[in-house]
């Protein structure tokens, strides 16, 4: 195996870095939104650049401390929160390594503010793309090239949605051989400048779902994550390969309900925010402590985010708070946040990738190219030893003359002749064997290890045949070789019939049901009834037309007169519905039909149902017989 031909193995690496990068935690205050009395009076006031204080609700005389890596009061700028923070850990990118930064606080705290901003006040997002850009421009050359490409995704109610193209829904989410988390069939658009990154960015942002609460008219209803890879390929060998990914993800806030006023489909995804963002904490509390099981799969958010919180990222957290008391314990669980994920400690590493390199005139590249006469050569190649030793007497040109050193940096050159001298060293010595040497240490590991396996298990089996031979050699005997008794079959008892006595149904009872065939209902097998009388499972039992409203009727005259203890004999009623049903007749008057008790608040269409099947027999009253 010549140079060339070790040079085209791709070669996978991993560059740590010196020290370990802590999640760096910076907080933000937004400026106070009323009269500043009352419950908008502030709680929380800054100290310095990097620590701040809050009331103690348990003595609001006293206050409590926290310090971060940096403190934003209220008359912060963007552009201060940027180049404090978020700039500083653009440049890892350019040397292959990842980054995330985290927006994190309450619903209404200024997150989707800090992140995208306003055309007057541009937030992370545009700044932080525009930097990129600028700085892959000014860092290509001859030595590195850039490609830089984004996707924009979405998690809504636990479902991974693609913003780019909005008809994709519900993309998994996938981890590769080398640990990194994917999101197979995710949109990837390549962008070159600024204008090209707003043309794909800015409709992906109106696909986004937000609507509007109590406490914000535009409060986002999805973590957003808009992904950024920094692709390099070096110009000249070995022509190394470098990727590097930005996270810039737009957490939604966390809501207590009793204060938005969320109902129906806003609860449900008020109840899927909190969920992620309870289990993003857990995350980080099991980080902190060292716990063997990480919980990333429980939640999609913590699963595309592995790489950010105890991954190999630069990870920066900007939380963001308000001011005024009535946010008092939202902004409280939010420093505390702040506070345990400061403590967490990435791994970050640059990834190599050196893909093949075949010379185009190594025999390598000579065998792939397609041949008239490979056939003819496939038999060459069966001819005795004499003949390929005369064919591997032809000399190669090494691979030094055919790439002037000038060109190449030091090192490279260093190497390439120490392995042309190993190659002509290797020549000298003459051996015949296995090329051990030319075979990579994993390649040819793995070649020992299988050797003696085979080996192992063929002499297992030379054992266990001669122990078989042995066996049966004492075995062997004259004669024709004993009958084993046949085992005896079980006979089967036929017991005589019996006859089972079935209570006789009243005329009065006969008279209240009649049988029926099914509508609807999925197919069932029948079986074979043990009773001639009995009735096939595809019928079933329903009341008379005339005692089915009469029950109604009586029904509805408990739900309109009757008290809450009278409400509460009926069956599926407790306390609580009770309660909704007085109060929803005071408001809206009498109930003019049974089926309007599907109206309260509360009580679905499928629950109204089962209530009125449950009573219906219990509420017949006196039956009279049929004429």
């Amino acid at each position: 195996m010549t140079t060339s031909q070790r040079l085209s193995q791709a070669e996978f690496r991993r560059v740590s870095t010196k020290a370990q990068a802590r999640v760096r935690v910076c907080v933000r205050l937004r400026p106070c939104v009323g009269t500043g009395q009352g419950q908008n009076a502030p709680c929380v006031r800054g100290v310095d650049s990097h620590s701040l204080e809050i009331l103690n609700w348990r003595n609001e005389m006293e206050t409590m401390k926290y310090r971060f890596d940096a403190f934003y009061g209220e008359k912060a700028t963007q552009n201060d929160i940027y180049m404090g923070s978020v700039q500083p850990v653009l440049r890892h990118l350019l040397e292959g390594q990842n980054a995330s930064i985290l927006a994190y606080g309450p619903t209404g705290a200024g997150k989707t503010h800090t992140m995208l901003g306003s055309p007057d006040q541009p937030g992370v997002i545009p700044r932080a793309l525009r930097d990129l850009l600028q700085m892959t421009r000014n860092a290509s050359g001859d030595e590195w090239k850039y490609s830089i490409s984004m996707s924009y995704l979405e998690i809504y109610q636990e479902k991974v949605l693609d913003l780019l193209e909005p008809s994709l829904h519900d993309l998994p989410i996938r981890e590769d051989r080398n640990h990194h988390i994917l999101v197979p069939g995710l949109t990837q658009k390549e962008i070159t400048s600024f204008s090209d990154f707003e043309s794909f960015f800015l409709p992906a942002s109106a696909n986004r779902t937000v609507a509007s609460t109590q406490l914000n008219q535009r409060s986002s209803r999805s973590h957003t994550v808009l992904m950024v890879w920094v692709s390099q390929t070096q110009g000249w060998p070995p022509y190394a390969r470098r990727a590097a990914k930005l996270c810039l993800i737009d957490l939604a806030g966390s809501e207590d309900n009793r204060r938005t006023g969320n109902k129906g489909l806003r609860l449900k995804e008020s109840g899927a925010i909190n969920t992620s963002l309870f289990v993003l904490s857990k995350v980080v509390d099991a980080l902190n402590q060292g716990l063997p099981r990480v919980p990333y799969r429980d939640s999609k958010l913590t699963r595309l985010l592995q790489d950010s919180l105890g991954g190999t990222a630069h990870s920066v957290i900007i939380t963001n708070i308000a001011p005024e008391k009535r946010y008092y314990f939202d902004t409280l669980t939010s420093l505390n946040f702040a506070a345990k994920s400061k403590q967490v400690v990435n791994k970050p590493f640059t990834q190599e990738t050196l893909p093949d390199m075949v010379c185009p005139f190594s025999p390598s590249a000579a065998a792939k190219r397609p041949s008239a006469d490979s056939r003819d050569a496939e038999l060459e190649a069966k001819r005795p030893c004499l003949e390929e030793d005369h064919q591997t007497q032809l000399e190669e040109k090494p691979l030094s003359s055919l790439i002037p050193l000038e060109n190449l940096e030091p090192a490279v050159a260093q190497r390439l002749l120490r392995l042309e001298a190993l190659e002509k060293e290797h020549a000298r010595a003459g051996s015949h064997g296995l090329p051990l040497l030319n075979t990579p240490r994993k390649a040819r590991q793995r070649l020992v290890k299988q050797l003696e396996e085979t080996q192992q298990k063929l002499k297992a089996l030379q054992e266990r045949q001669q122990e078989m031979e042995a066996t049966a050699a004492q075995n062997e005997k004259p004669g024709p070789a004993p009958r084993l008794p046949a085992k005896p079959r079980k006979k089967a008892v036929v017991l005589p019939f019996q006859k089972v006595q079935t209570p006789e149904k009243t005329q009065e009872e006969d008279t209240v049901t009649i049988i029926q065939q099914r509508k609807r209902g999925r197919k069932r097998k029948t079986s074979v009834s043990s009773c001639e009388n009995e009735a096939p499972t595809e019928w079933e039992m329903a009341l008379r037309p005339d005692l089915l409203a009469r029950a109604k009727e009586n029904i509805l005259a408990l739900l309109n007169t009757g008290s809450e203890k009278d409400l509460m004999a009926l069956h599926r009623i407790g306390k609580k519905k009770a309660l909704l049903i007085v109060a929803w007749r005071d408001l809206h008057g009498s109930f003019k039909k049974v089926e309007d008790f599907e109206k309260i608040e509360g009580i679905s269409a499928k629950q109204a149902a089962s209530f009125i099947k449950a009573n219906i027999l219990s509420c017949l009253g006196n039956l009279q017989p049929l004429d």
